[in-house]
């Protein structure tokens, strides 16, 4: 039997899955992400710049979540940000579970997701910059049908330290 995986928006009830997912990390987890835990915003102010960022329209949004699930249990989550609508926005991907990594989950979910972009936010380009360090989010954008553009240095977001990223795009066909 073939697994059922779901790519849907987050809802503002859900949001606490992202900020559990980066509070509750391990710091090496975090330090393959790049993410700083001192960077972090508390709980409440994240949850409070959500209830803000979901009450405006989609393409108004900072930032644009998806959730996935596998066999109708979330598995993880997309999140999109630097979002200029009609334009380009860049992809973050996680799965929650390490349990759920390297099950090669993440390539359709990826494309579901980079579709529901599009879509939503509709886009011509959709980039992601993983650390040039986590091979997992970098092999997955590659099989999604990503194109590898460079590898620099830069503070990617707010929570991120200074590190090595691999830029990709996926253009709207």
């Amino acid at each position: 039997m073939t697994a059922r995986l779901t790519v849907r928006e987050m809802r503002l009830a859900e949001v606490g899955i992202r900020i559990d997912y980066f509070h509750d990390a391990s710091d090496e987890h975090l330090r393959m992400l790049g993410v700083d835990r001192a960077l972090l915003p508390t709980r409440e102010a994240w949850r409070a710049f959500y209830e803000e960022d979901f009450a405006r329209p989609a393409g108004d949004r900072t930032n644009y979540l998806l959730v996935w699930e596998h066999d109708g249990s979330v598995v993880g989550f997309s999140s999109a940000d630097r979002i200029v609508f009609g334009e380009d926005a860049f992809m973050h991907l996680h799965i929650l579970s390490p349990m759920m990594r390297g099950k090669g989950l993440g390539v359709e979910l990826v494309k579901e997701s980079a579709r529901t972009y599009f879509q939503v936010l509709e886009l011509e380009h959709l980039f992601s910059e993983p650390n040039a360090l986590n091979v997992a989010p970098n092999r997955t954008l590659q099989r999604a049908g990503f194109r590898f553009l460079f590898t620099h240095e830069t503070t990617p977001g707010s929570i991120n330290f200074p590190q090595l990223v691999t830029r990709w795009v996926l253009d709207r066909l």
